[in-house]
């Protein structure tokens, strides 16, 4: 597959830390941001790459060449084969796409040059190949929720919305945003667009949601913008610590599973009204040292009320997207949650028959860990299992975790925590 990198821009808010080097040629840890992205896509046997150039472009032209040079940083050969395609006048963030479209006869890969990344490309391709759209975003949820463009996605991962910053947003809302990694379909290029620059968000990829062509990949990879010299000095920071590679998701994953209620909010019994919805103390600084650090955070709940008529699925989310919102208010985020919404006791009115049923989800068994395991490659060994209830604990050691209860009471749990950040600061 054919990747297109984007690196004409100018790099305005980032002049601070270098001025007269295009953005994309700024170093990271002693090498150019450039260049690891190509490393990575390389090292994954994406080899055949175009390179869109504008502002200094001659300084990237010359550093890479056509992508057999020698580099300075390794001493070898940059091992891919690059074109260019020079901006003489600006065309905006996707216009050059048009002008190069010839060269783009099948499905490609689309990222910019100043985004640090390291992830698992074979399984975002797989990924978009297997919903056959004519776009797939990669997306995850970040810590500013509140200030970037927002993607709503139905249970299939269809973009329902597209929600701008300047768009009226709801009031709760799924933290997920689009990464600005993409794989694009030709298709979208044959359409006749007449302005003289052209936005790839707004006038490309916005319109097709609610089509059924664009779907998400959502991942917990490490995917960073360093355009701006506060998030240039975290991205150094996560390399130095060995987050951003370990990210990666071909590298084995360690996660914290929390529980929610009684762990992330307030216990009120079976959970109905969306009001009665509040985090506990500490918990939002707690999950945010977990985002941190290079443990995932997800969270595991029984959702008996789904079976027993209580809840619908639509209401479930909407709490789950108030548990987000909160969350996203002060800097934190949970990467992925799993519900189980199975109940064996039968005899409540509105009860769902079909979920009335004794599964392999519900705690205290340990069907939720091991398929978040199954799907981010977690090591359960080097995880932990944080909840309020002897269900936890015993879910957790199923599954070889490490536990901690929040509380009081005994399970043979390895440790007891008054709320999230205790153990946080225990464990990390």
């Amino acid at each position: 597959m054919k990747t297109v990198i984007m690196a004409g821009g100018k790099g305005t808010r980032i002049t601070s830390v270098a001025k007269d080097i295009p953005k994309p040629m700024i170093s990271i840890e002693g090498k150019p941001v450039l260049e690891r992205e190509i490393e990575c896509l390389r090292s994954q046997g994406f080899t055949d790459i175009i390179i869109t150039v504008s502002h200094l472009g001659d300084i990237i032209q010359n550093y890479f060449g056509d992508g057999s040079k020698i580099s300075p940083n390794t001493g070898e050969s940059f091992g891919v084969h690059i074109e260019y395609f020079v901006e003489e006048t600006p065309l905006g963030n996707a216009g050059a796409l048009f002008k190069i479209k010839d060269k783009l006869t099948e499905d490609f890969l689309l990222l910019n040059a100043d985004t640090v990344f390291d992830i698992d490309f074979n399984r975002f391709v797989e990924h978009h190949r297997q919903y056959g759209g004519l776009a797939t975003l990669f997306t995850h949820p970040n810590d500013h929720p509140y200030d970037s463009s927002l993607i709503i996605a139905d249970k299939y991962g269809a973009v329902l919305q597209w929600i701008s910053k300047e768009d009226r947003r709801p009031r709760y809302y799924r933290n997920r945003v689009n990464a600005g990694l993409h794989i694009l379909s030709p298709k979208l290029l044959e359409q006749n667009i007449t302005t003289p620059k052209i936005d790839l968000d707004r006038q490309l990829l916005k319109p097709l949601a609610g089509t059924g062509t664009m779907f998400v990949y959502d991942s917990p990879e490490y995917v960073k913008d360093m355009g701006t010299p506060e998030r240039y000095e975290a991205v150094c920071r996560d390399f130095r610590i060995g987050k951003v590679a370990g990210r990666n998701l071909r590298n084995k994953q360690k996660a914290i599973f929390l529980d929610r209620d009684g762990t992330i909010n307030r216990y009120v019994g079976f959970l109905r009204n969306i009001d009665e919805f509040e985090l506990l103390p500490k918990v939002a600084e707690g999950i945010r040292k977990i985002n941190q650090s290079g443990y995932l955070a997800i969270v595991v709940t029984n959702q008996p009320v789904i079976a027993r008529g209580e809840v619908t699925y639509t209401q479930l989310q909407e709490i789950h997207n108030k548990m987000e919102t909160l969350l996203g208010c002060e800097g934190a985020y949970v990467d992925a949650i799993y519900y189980c919404p199975h109940h064996p006791h039968k005899g409540y009115e509105g009860e769902i028959s079909e979920l009335k049923i004794v599964c392999d989800c519900r705690k205290p068994k340990p069907g939720m860990l091991l398929q978040a395991a199954q799907e981010f490659n977690i090591d359960l060994t080097h995880s932990w299992m944080i909840g309020d209830s002897e269900h936890d604990i015993v879910a957790g050691k199923t599954a070889g975790c490490h536990t901690a209860l929040v509380g009081d009471g005994f399970f043979a749990q390895d440790m007891t925590v008054n709320n999230v950040l205790d153990l946080v600061h225990a464990v990390l």
